[in-house]
C-alpha cells in the first residue's frame, strides 16, 4: 500500500438532532494526495464520431483527428489504447496496442484516413469499447466518445442495454463538438459511465480538451474505489450522492456488502477531492444521548483508504437543532440548481413556455445565492434576467440551440462551498 497516495476526509454537518428527530445529513469531503510511486497501468480507447455530420464544416472532423493524435500522443509509455470510428457500426481502426513510438505512428496514420458517412449509433460503439477492454489487466480503464450528433440509429433503450452492459468496466468522458449534439444524451452515457460530459462548440478547442483529458486519465492512481458505507440497525439510507466537482447519485449503484455495510462505485482517483451528500434515516434516540449514525471509508480491492465517522446528538435546544451546516446548505441548493435548468429546458423544449421561464427563473435565482456564476452566465443566453434575486426572467426568442444544450450538460458541475 505504499505506492498509495494519502486520503484525508472530513465530515460537514449539524451534529445535534431535535427530540424525536431521526434524519441526519452530512456532507463528507475526501482529499487524495499524488501517489508516493510508479503509476498503476492504464487503458484508453477513443471513440470518434464518423458519421456523415462530422464533414459539415469540413474542418469538424480534421480538428477531431488532430485531437485524437494529440491524445495519443499524451498517453504514458505502454498504456494500451485504441481507436472506434463510430457511424451506425463501429469499427476498431487501431486495434488495443501498447503506446509506443512505432504504434503511436502507424494510430495517427489510420486516425489521418479517417472519413466521414454514415449515421450514429453511440450503443454499438459502447459495446465495441467495452468488449475491448473486458479481459484486458490494466488497472485504469478510460474511454473518450466524441459526437457531433444525436443517437438516432438506435433506440433509447438499446443505448440504455449497451451502458448496462458498459458499466464498472471503464471510465467514459462524452463530448459533443458543433451544434446538433444533445446534452441530455452526453449526461446519460458520462453519468452511468462515472465520467464526464461537456459539449465544445468550435471544434478547434477539442486539442486541448483531449490532452486533458487523457493527461487526468494518466494521472490516477487507483482504478476501482469505492465509498463504503455502515449504519446501524434499524437506520435506512435515504441517499447517497456526489455533490463536487459534479453531482452524481449514487444511491441506486449500492452494492451489498452485508445487511449494515454498501459499496457505492466512484471509479478512478488521482490527486483530488470530492465531496459526498449523505442522508441517513435512524431511530430517534432519548435527550442527551449520543451515537454513530455512520461510518464511512473508501475501499479500494478491500482495502481501507481512509475512514471517518457521522456522530448525533440529541437535544431540546431549538437553537442548536435548527441550525443547517453551511456546506449542506450550499450542495442542497447546487442539486436544487441542476434540476431546475433540467426541468426548464425540457419544458421550453416541449412548448411549455409557462413553466420554462418559472423554472429557469428560480434557476438564475440560485446560481446567483450559491455562486454559481459558469451557470448564471449560460441562463443569460437563454432567458433576459430582469431580477437575479427574484428570479424573474424573460425567455430569449434569439436563444442559439447549443445554449440549451451547454447548460444542460454543464448543470452537474458544481462549484465548491464558500465556508471553505
Amino acid at each position: 500500500m505504499n505506492d498509495q497516495p494519502v486520503f484525508q476526509a472530513e465530515v460537514h454537518q449539524n451534529p445535534h438532532l431535535p427530540a424525536r428527530g431521526t434524519v441526519v445529513d452530512a456532507i463528507v469531503s475526501i482529499t487524495a494526495g499524488p501517489a508516493l510511486s510508479q503509476s498503476p497501468t492504464a487503458a484508453q480507447v477513443i471513440m470518434i464520431d464518423c458519421s456523415g455530420s462530422m464533414s459539415d464544416p469540413p474542418g469538424k472532423l480534421a480538428a477531431a483527428k488532430r485531437a485524437t493524435s494529440t491524445a495519443i500522443d499524451t498517453l504514458r509509455d505502454g498504456t494500451a489504447f485504441a481507436v472506434v470510428a463510430g457511424r451506425e457500426h463501429a469499427e476498431v481502426v487501431v486495434p488495443l496496442t501498447p503506446a509506443t513510438p512505432q504504434t503511436r505512428a502507424e494510430a495517427r496514420l489510420a486516425v489521418s484516413r479517417l472519413t466521414a458517412g454514415g449515421g450514429t449509433a453511440m450503443g454499438s460503439w459502447l459495446r465495441t469499447t467495452g468488449n475491448l477492454l473486458l479481459n484486458h489487466p490494466a488497472e485504469v480503464k478510460h474511454a473518450i466518445m466524441l459526437t457531433d450528433g444525436r443517437n438516432e440509429h438506435e433506440s433509447p433503450r438499446e443505448l440504455r442495454a449497451a451502458l448496462r452492459s458498459c458499466e464498472r468496466q471503464f471510465v467514459c468522458d462524452t463530448r459533443g463538438v458543433g451544434d446538433g449534439w444533445s446534452g441530455a444524451e452526453l449526461r446519460l452515457i458520462a453519468s452511468a459511465l462515472l465520467g464526464t460530459a461537456d459539449g465544445l462548440p468550435v471544434a478547434d478547442d477539442l486539442t486541448a480538451d483531449f490532452r486533458a483529458m487523457t493527461e487526468s486519465a494518466m494521472n490516477k492512481s487507483l482504478g476501482e474505489v469505492a465509498l463504503r458505507l455502515w449504519t446501524p440497525v434499524g437506520s435506512t439510507v435515504r441517499f447517497v450522492r456526489q455533490v463536487y466537482p459534479y453531482l452524481e447519485d449514487l444511491t441506486d449503484r449500492r452494492g451489498d456488502v452485508s445487511a449494515r455495510i454498501g459499496d457505492y462505485p466512484t471509479g478512478a482517483w488521482g490527486a483530488e477531492s470530492r465531496e459526498y451528500h449523505l442522508c441517513v434515516a435512524l431511530p430517534a434516540g432519548a435527550v442527551g444521548e449520543e451515537r454513530l449514525a455512520a461510518r464511512i471509508s473508501l475501499v479500494s480491492e478491500e482495502q481501507p483508504l481512509v475512514e471517518t465517522r457521522l456522530r448525533v446528538t440529541w437535544t431540546e435546544d431549538h437553537a442548536l437543532s435548527a441550525k443547517l451546516d453551511p456546506r449542506v446548505a450550499h450542495y442542497s441548493g447546487q442539486a436544487e440548481l441542476a434540476a431546475a435548468i433540467q426541468h426548464g429546458l425540457a419544458a421550453r423544449a416541449s412548448g411549455d413556455l409557462t413553466t420554462a421561464t418559472a423554472m429557469l427563473g428560480r434557476a438564475v435565482q440560485l446560481a446567483a445565492l450559491t455562486g454559481h456564476d459558469d451557470s448564471g452566465r449560460l441562463l443569460a443566453r437563454l432567458v433576459e434576467v430582469i431580477d437575479a434575486r427574484s428570479g424573474t426572467v424573460r425567455l430569449r426568442d434569439d436563444a442559439a440551440g447549443v445554449d440549451a444544450e451547454l447548460a444542460n450538460v454543464r448543470s452537474v458541475k458544481t462549484v465548491r462551498s464558500r465556508d471553505r
